[in-house]
Parts: C-alpha cells; sequence; structure tokens
C-alpha cells in the first residue's frame, strides 16, 4: 500500500519499474492496477512471484502505515503458505542490495528498513542477527517493497516526512511459528517510542515491514499540521475491512 499510496501521487510507473530493475532480481513481476474501495480509487500494487522461484505465485500487498497518512492497514501473512526456494538472511539482503546498479541513498535507506526488521526478529526469537531466516523479510515480495520505498522516496524527495499515530489491530494471525498475537512481536518490538493506539479492529493493521519502514521514514508522528495540501495519493488494500482498506499520503506544503 506504501508504493500505491506513493505512485499515486503522479509518479512515472515507467521510470518506478526502470528503476527497480537494477536491483537485478527477476524471480518477480509487477502489477499495477486502479482499485476501489468504499468507492474511493487508488492504486493498487501487486508483486507477482514467478513460479520457478519455488514460491506461489501470488499477489502479496503489505498495507502499512505509512507517511502521512489517517487510514492505514496491513496484512502480515495470507491464508497460503510462503515457500521460500531463497532462503535469506540479513547478510544475503545486503549483498544483494550493495550489489545492485541503485543509488547510494537508495541503498542506505533499504538496508537501514531492513536491519530494523532483522534487529527486531533477532530479540523476538534470541538469536544473533545473522542467524535470523526471515518468514517475511526474506521474501521477493518483501525485498521489492522495502526496496520500492525507498526508490519512491528519493524521487519525490521530500523535505520532511511525518506520520499519524499506528493504528494496530487485535486478535492473532497465522505466522510460520504458528497463531501469533496481532500485532506480531518484531511489530511492537519495532514500534517501541512510537506513539500507537488501538482500533478495535480484528485484524493485523501493522507488519514488521510496515513498521521497519514507517518509523525509519518519519521523523515525528503527529496530528496533522496546517499544511497546503498539493497532491492526494491513496494506495488500496487487499483485505475487506470495517474501516476503508487505503493508505492516504499527502504531498503538501507547510504553512508559513
Amino acid at each position: 500500500m506504501t508504493i500505491g499510496a506513493l505512485l499515486d501521487l503522479d509518479i512515472d510507473q515507467n521510470e518506478f519499474k526502470e528503476e527497480l530493475k537494477k536491483l537485478k532480481l527477476d524471480e518477480y513481476r509487477l502489477e499495477i492496477t486502479r482499485q476501489k474501495k468504499n468507492g474511493i480509487t487508488g492504486t493498487d500494487f501487486k508483486v507477482i512471484l514467478n513460479k520457478s522461484t519455488g514460491h506461489h505465485n501470488h499477489g502479496h500487498n503489505h498495507d502499512h502505515s505509512a507517511s502521512l497518512s489517517d487510514c492505514n492497514n496491513h496484512s502480515h501473512k495470507s491464508s497460503h503458505s510462503h515457500h521460500h526456494s531463497h532462503n535469506r538472511n540479513f547478510n544475503d539482503i545486503k549483498k544483494l542490495i550493495n550489489n545492485s546498479d541503485l543509488s547510494d541513498a537508495v541503498k542506505e535507506l533499504s538496508i537501514t528498513i531492513f536491519e530494523k526488521v532483522a534487529r527486531a526478529e533477532a530479540k523476538v526469537h534470541d538469536k544473533d542477527i545473522s542467524q535470523v531466516h526471515f518468514h517475511e523479510v526474506g521474501a521477493v515480495d518483501s525485498i521489492v517493497d522495502i526496496v520500492g520505498t525507498a526508490i519512491l522516496i528519493e524521487m519525490l524527495n521530500p523535505d520532511h516526512i511525518y506520520s499519524s499515530k499506528i493504528p494496530l489491530g487485535t486478535g492473532f494471525v497465522n505466522a510460520d511459528h504458528g497463531n501469533i498475537p496481532v500485532p506480531a512481536p518484531a511489530t511492537i518490538e519495532i514500534l517501541k517510542d512510537v506513539p500507537v493506539y488501538s482500533n478495535g479492529i480484528k485484524s493485523e493493521l501493522v507488519t514488521p515491514t510496515g513498521a521497519a519502514i514507517i518509523k525509519t521514514l518519519a521523523e515525528e508522528f503527529i496530528s496533522l499540521p496546517e499544511l497546503n495540501i498539493g497532491k492526494i495519493g491513496y494506495g488500496t488494500g487487499k483485505k475487506e475491512l470495517e474501516i476503508t482498506n487505503v493508505l492516504r499520503v499527502y504531498q503538501a506544503k507547510k504553512k508559513e
């Protein structure tokens, strides 16, 4: 949803796709479409995994709580299983990014986001960061989500990024380790020192990947300040929830 919302700010999709090719990862294809949620039209971003990778060929959505938004949703794990032919750890991902043709700024931001997830997972599972093999971060779709977000931030080149407080769902979600509470332990570990609240929705609204993206990007978590709004982007999610499942991003100038 982050990528969908940022693309919805009139970003050149072809330029974005060309930048993403610099990652030199050929295990997926993209599907970018216009979708509606409760009558609101936004951009839907899917990573379709190639069958040859050993994954299910599916569209995976990472509906994370993102910058300058007031309707934030996230899905941790779909009902199907994830089968990873590449059981990547943090060092593998760093090497993939550093060996790419991406800009230094995109590399640095991507690795910073991944490291937040890696450290949280390591703490939760009581392992060294180099020993953690991710059920989510090791996936191609998560790599594309995080690196794609870093690319779009470089393309937009904002002076400041702010976020609303982060709404957390409740209940349980099926993960590789069995049923785990919502928010997932790694998610809440990442969101320490970030203002969060519960809106009572029995669904996972923030995953570790989403939490790491917003914590890295946002310099403050605040109520909407006085702004002159220029553009508005909507990224659509896949889940049907009690709330409108879109991520809204404002591109704006602060009033003097």
